[in-house]
């Protein structure tokens, strides 16, 4: 039985010539005279492949009645194109229907359609060239994370999914629970989670940070890359509910071994982007976002420069720009600011460091200023901040009295303190937002775009 041969394959062929079999999705059908023409792709690539069916065939009345939407089985000859545009194409021998598309009711016809109309038929819209063009971008994207990370000697970690505690104390955590929503159990008024599943309140992670510092002070170099989840009621383009982020963790590593990391990483992903992906982001870069190449090969190509939070406020306040939001030390910088050190000040991605410690987590090592902490914010033009990170608080006194500070109890928190009273090491990690950054890359305004199945509020049928 004949093989099938991807599209992408065929037209990357040296030559035509031969019997091939090519399965996929029709696009497209028209007739001229005694022949019918065929467009038809299976997602190995954005270029469609014309398949030609001539009266001669003996499967021409099916082709004839081919209709956009459906799937078919074509066996034919590899032949030169005469058409503009087109490499090859194939003189069917054999058209087989494998599945039919109703033209009155399939949503996907020749009109272009809007991002928001496509959001409402999530599962038909991988076959639009917009998201299939996103499905391949997204899948170099994150291949480039784990070929970058495996190429520097990094275990990869998968981090609990459920987790009893909140890395950044965001609070707008998903509740994980097995209780009767109706009619819990309860014990002195409240609702007693010694009878749940995990005999206490458990959650959907929002970041594997501090999961995988344990295997960094094991095993030194370790990253994860997984889903995570935030319940904010949020219905911006740049908030979603489930995503997914990127957190390698660094043994012996100061801050600025940090900054090198996130440099060499940002560059090698979008190198290998461009490289793996021209015709995707070409096509991005025509009907999303001119400049997006532009924007990468300026990134791969810089030095990226080193600014500390307190030389990034001066430049603001002497800049003469109106900002929405007002620029002082002590409070976190906003992305107007972030996109004005990089698009206009700068000209190219910086790395902010030494934040104020109010405005920053607890695990962040403190400075010796006791003002400021080891964090550091990469911004890049046309996005601001695509990388957050810092050196973590390695000190075991120094961490407690933070957490206090914070407000925090120590009692859910005593595997990660031990991890300071046995064989404490300097070590840092950053988080890569994997949507945000896929954002970046293609252009695209909504988050909601770069996903297969955005999950927002009242939003979770697909």
């Amino acid at each position: 039985m004949m093989r099938r041969t991807r599209i992408k394959d065929l037209l990357a062929k040296e030559s035509a010539g031969g019997e091939v079999l090519v399965q996929g999705w029709v696009r497209t059908r028209r007739s001229s005279r005694n022949v019918s023409f065929v467009q038809i792709n299976d997602g190995s690539t954005l270029r469609d492949l014309q398949v030609v069916v001539e009266e001669s065939c003996p499967d021409f009345g099916l082709a004839e009645s081919l209709a956009t939407g459906c799937s078919v089985s074509i066996a034919g000859e590899l032949v030169d194109s005469p058409g503009r545009g087109q490499k090859y194409e194939v003189r069917a021998r054999t058209v087989e229907m494998l599945g039919a598309a109703d033209p009155e009711e399939y949503p996907l016809q020749k009109k272009r359609h809007t991002l928001e109309f496509l959001r409402e038929i999530a599962h038909l819209r991988p076959r639009t060239n917009t998201f299939g063009a996103m499905a391949r971008v997204r899948n170099a994207t994150a291949f480039a994370i784990h070929s970058f990370f495996q190429s520097r000697g990094f275990l990869y970690i998968q981090t609990p999914i459920i987790t009893a505690s909140d890395a950044e104390g965001a609070g707008a955590m998903f509740r994980v629970t097995t209780l009767d929503a109706s009619n819990p159990p309860r014990k002195d008024g409240a609702v007693d989670f010694g009878e749940d599943f995990f005999g206490k309140p458990a959650f959907l992670t929002v970041s594997g940070q501090l999961e995988v510092e344990t295997f960094a002070t094991s095993l030194s170099d370790v990253y994860t890359f997984g889903p995570t989840f935030r319940a904010e009621n949020s219905n911006t383009a740049r908030h979603l509910a489930e995503f997914w982020m990127v957190e390698p963790e660094v043994a012996f590593c100061d801050l600025g071994g940090l900054a090198d990391l996130a440099e060499d990483f940002l560059k090698y992903v979008f190198r290998y982007v461009l490289d793996h992906c021209p015709e995707d982001i070409a096509f991005f870069e025509q009907w999303y976002h001119k400049g997006a190449v532009a924007n990468l090969e300026g990134i791969i190509n810089s030095r990226f420069e080193r600014l500390t939070y307190t030389e990034a406020v001066k430049l603001l306040e002497q800049s003469g720009e109106t900002f929405e939001y007002p620029v002082k030390w002590g409070l976190d910088l906003q992305s107007e600011h972030e996109r004005y050190l990089t698009e206009k000040k700068i000209g190219r991605p910086v790395v902010v460091t030494d934040y104020p410690r109010e405005i920053k987590a607890f695990y962040m090592r403190l400075n010796e200023d006791g003002k400021t902490v080891r964090a550091m914010d990469v911004l890049a033009p046309g996005i601001g901040e695509i990388i957050g990170g810092s050196q973590r608080e390695e000190r075991l006194e120094a961490l407690r009295e933070r957490m206090r500070q914070a407000g925090l109890h120590e009692a859910p928190y005593w595997w990660y303190l031990d991890l300071r009273r046995y064989g404490t090491v300097p070590h840092a990690g950053f988080g890569l937002g994997f949507e945000r950054t896929v954002q970046f890359i293609t252009g695209m305004q909504n988050i909601r775009d770069v996903i297969a199945f955005p999950r927002t509020p009242k939003s979770a049928e697909f």
